[in-house]
């Protein structure tokens, strides 16, 4: 996925995308488009969280693969 920033350009908001986005995509200055927007999360604020779960990785691993 593609990562943007966001900037100010006076009283505005832009959202600054990559040319190689710009290029592969075939978009041109002006254009509109349809965009989906999720905030990156910090994963050092996660690491850890999953402790108390304690759940056995072999075990959940063979339960996923029964699935397939």
């Amino acid at each position: 996925m593609p990562i943007a920033k966001i900037r100010k350009s006076g009283n505005s908001t832009v959202l600054v995308i990559s040319p190689e986005v710009v290029k592969e995509r075939n978009l041109h200055v002006g254009e509109t488009v349809n965009y989906e927007v999720f905030k990156r999360g910090n994963l050092k604020k996660l690491w850890g969280l999953s402790k108390h779960l304690k759940i056995d990785a072999q075990k959940a691993k063979d339960e996923l693969r029964e699935e397939w």
